[in-house]
């Protein structure tokens, strides 16, 4: 068994130039002195040389995909009543069709990482689209509680292959200076998905039944499974990470020796050691050939001793918490306002939702575009060097809000204040799940580039199995102590663990200058 250092992958560190002006030895964004890091191969099949309409359009279905997930996991919420009456099932249990279906998204990414690492992405996304759609074919005709259950606990193991892949593949085909934005979509979609699936699922269990937005998921989920057989290809690729400005050893920045070359024009005739292009159709195989210097059970194992590395473990804390406080009022509010004295219908409680959506809407424009461009000013200010602290600034806006907002809904809920106070906390509330959760996720891509998707794993599988720490007990514990004890817990556990980025801003740079040259956790084989 052999252990590594990140520096054996990466010099950089996480630490790269950004912004340079007049050089000839790095590759820049067409017009302008941005450098483009990663720095392309000379391969014409390398990822990051794809046509741009063929990133965006992969990019485009995986952000379906990944909606519909959460379209269809968390949809069925405003129906949780009315399924507690036809199956005669207590509040409690019922709230399991959710609860257990998070637990199962996070541990998904266990197996789909090291299977897309050891295999290729493209036919784990293929096979797990697939499998997603058979299963939510599935709920749309299950007859009891059980084969419900069942159901929807295999198509979240399926759909656990979205969050920390679908991140993977935007750091494979997307350099650095696109990544906020590009995650700030991919934000979107997820976050937006757990709006809208309630919001039109109050109204479809109102109208014609919840087997009805069972269907309509699973019409979906279908056209979205041939468009991944069609057109997201296969992006892993073995990449030289240390190009361009890298940190040096004693913290001053140095360029790398590796010549760069044109982005647009490779001739691949022109060295044999350069492959030829591959067609559309060849980019489209399931088959990419697997790893021949280790085994898929070393693989298994190898991102775990990453968790330790503070950066992934904030990351898994943060993106936890703000899952928990959206999820909580996701889980409670049909409970709320469904009975005396709102009783409301579940179409007008699904309006719970439209607050949600521009919350997610505004978190992710403040951690997208905005991270993006608040990055670059930094990096020009420190003479073009990029550091992934810089991002963490942003942090604080979510680090306000979302406190506001879960205070506020847990106190409306005890108070059984005016409905708008409560729909208006849940807005705040849903601010954290885009803008926390994307600044946690660019922040490890940008620190632990080399190994994003076995850190991504770590941050979308934990996160997950700690929500459901917090969401399996949520019923009973506001049953015990009310919502303004619970909502209010709920609200101190995030400031401090929000809080941590301060040190992070600080001291993250020096942290990973000495994890990635002296801890020697990781790309071991067996």
């Amino acid at each position: 068994m052999v252990f590594r250092t990140l520096h054996d992958l990466d010099r950089t560190a996480g630490t790269v130039r950004l912004v340079e002006v007049g050089s000839a030895h790095v590759v820049h964004k067409a017009g302008t002195d941005i450098v483009l890091v990663p720095q392309p191969s000379s391969d014409p099949n390398d990822p990051l040389r794809l046509p741009q309409w063929r990133k965006n359009v992969a990019f485009s279905i995986l952000c379906t995909f990944i909606f519909l997930v959460n379209f269809a996991i968390g949809g069925l919420a405003p129906a949780f009543l009315v399924l507690s009456e036809e199956f005669d099932k207590s509040i409690p249990v019922t709230a399991y069709l959710l609860t257990y279906c998070i637990l199962c998204l996070g541990l998904g990414n266990f197996f789909w990482v090291p299977s897309a690492i050891y295999f290729g992405k493209r036919p784990v996304f293929v096979l797990a689209s697939g499998l997603f759609f058979a299963f939510t074919l599935w709920t749309a005709v299950a007859t009891s509680y059980e084969t419900l259950f069942a159901a929807r606990i295999i198509s979240a193991l399926a759909g656990g292959s979205t969050e920390a892949l679908g991140a993977a593949i935007v750091n494979d085909i997307y350099y650095l200076h696109e990544r906020g934005s590009k995650m700030g979509i991919y934000m979107v979609a997820l976050s937006t998905g757990n709006a809208i699936g309630p919001l039109i699922s109050g109204f479809t269990v109102t109208a014609i039944g919840w087997r009805w937005f069972n269907w309509i998921a699973t019409i979906l989920c279908g056209i979205t499974f041939v468009a991944v057989v069609f057109f997201v290809p296969e992006t892993r690729f073995e990449r030289q990470y240390d190009r361009g400005i890298a940190e040096s050893e004693d913290g001053q920045e140095g360029e790398s020796k590796t010549a760069a070359v044109e982005v647009e024009h490779v001739d691949s005739h022109a060295d044999a050691s350069i492959p030829a292009r591959k067609s559309y159709w060849k980019q489209l195989s399931l088959w990419s050939g697997v790893p021949s210097d280790t085994n898929f059970f070393a693989i298994f194992f190898r991102p775990f001793p990453l968790i330790i590395y503070p950066a992934v473990l904030w990351g898994v804390l943060s993106y936890a918490m703000s899952l928990v406080a959206v999820v909580a009022v996701n889980d409670l509010n049909s409970f709320v306002y469904q009975v005396a004295p709102y009783n409301f219908t579940a179409a007008i409680n699904g309006l719970i939702n439209i607050p949600s959506l521009i919350g997610n809407l505004f978190g992710c424009f403040t951690s997208g575009y905005l991270l993006d461009r608040f990055a670059e000013w930094r990096a020009r200010r420190n003479d073009g060097i990029f550091v992934p602290e810089s991002r963490l600034p942003l942090v604080v806006i979510p680090g306000v809000l979302v406190p506001v907002g879960t205070l506020l809904f847990g106190f409306a809920a005890e108070e059984k204040m005016h409905w708008a106070v409560g729909y208006v906390g849940y807005g705040l509330v849903a601010i954290g799940l885009s803008a926390t959760a994307n600044i946690a996720m660019i922040y490890v891509m940008d620190s632990y580039y080399p190994v994003a998707a076995e850190a991504l794993l770590l941050v979308n599988g934990f996160k997950n199995v700690v929500a459901f720490g917090f969401l399996h007990g949520i019923v009973t514990w506001v049953g015990e102590s009310g919502y303004e004890a619970a909502f209010g817990t709920l609200a101190g556990l995030y400031i401090a663990i929000i809080g941590l980025a301060i040190p992070l801003y600080y001291f993250g740079a020096r942290i990973r200058r000495h994890t990635s040259s002296q801890w020697k956790l990781i790309n071991w084989a067996l």
